[in-house]
């Protein structure tokens, strides 16, 4: 079977108010492309009927494929999931509210295609709400964005330099680096993003471009700012100690 050119991949958790005028907006995304697409939405463990809706919607749908974990594991975990089982020489992730327009994907495609005669330039492609040129329709509340803005700049001093926002939910990959990112993951839930970069450059050496994208902020995020910000901060000290411990080189001779 030919491999799709591209794999869409959408984590849902208990998103039955919101997900067919998604589907239905990645369906008409589909339909339009002159290449081939795949769309792998990967169910966790939701408990208000979204797995049935996405059921019902993909039927007849070839290009749709449906997983569903047992558990509430984490978009991290859901994520990663998903791009293990993709197929496709490129592999976008997108949060279900799409909040970033699924066409920003012609730009990330024209940045990680490369020629026959040259090898393309980057093998990682970022959403960026802080980056020059970005479009912001609807903007977060004050505090989740100051939030989201002193985490950037912990990553940056702890972790890992060079990103303005590591956390924008659309991020795309060479299928052949996502094979090689994607098994070393650890953390399952939001601060599996800083992971990715992290393992990306530092253990791979991949290059990675930040770009500016179109995005509107979604009233129904997932995030919780008392929990999850401080789960997210020990993530950064927990990616650290992996590295200086030699966990990711070993889990490669493993």
């Amino acid at each position: 079977m030919t491999e799709p050119f591209l794999s869409i991949i959408i984590p849902a958790y208990n998103e039955s108010h919101r997900l067919l005028p998604t589907l239905e907006q990645v369906h008409q995304f589909v339909q339009k492309q002159p290449y081939s697409i795949e769309v792998l939405i990967v169910d966790d463990g939701s408990t208000d009927g979204t797995y049935d809706l996405a059921l019902g919607f993909i039927s007849g749908k070839d290009s749709f494929k449906l997983l569903r974990n047992p558990v509430n594991m984490g978009k991290g975990a859901s994520i990663q999931r998903g791009m293990m089982a993709a197929g496709g020489h490129l592999r976008l992730f997108s949060d279900a509210d799409l909040s970033t327009p699924l066409e920003e994907t012609h730009k990330f495609i024209s940045l990680l295609e490369g020629t026959a005669e040259k090898p393309p330039e980057f093998q990682v492609a970022i959403g960026s709400r802080r980056k020059k040129g970005a479009k912001i329709g609807v903007r977060q509340p004050f505090f989740r964005e100051a939030a989201g803005r002193i985490f950037s700049i912990l990553v940056r001093i702890f972790l890992l330099g060079g990103f303005l926002d590591t956390q924008c939910g659309f991020k795309m990959f060479l299928g052949a680096a996502a094979e090689k990112i994607f098994p070393l993951l650890t953390i399952n839930r939001f601060g599996f993003d800083i992971e990715i970069l992290f393992v990306a450059r530092r253990v791979f050496g991949y290059r990675i471009k930040e770009e500016p994208v179109t995005w509107y902020d979604s009233p129904a995020s997932k995030v919780n700012l008392a929990t999850d910000a401080f789960q997210m901060f020990l993530d950064i000290f927990r990616i650290r100690w992996r590295w200086l411990k030699g966990k990711y080189s070993q889990h490669l001779k493993n």
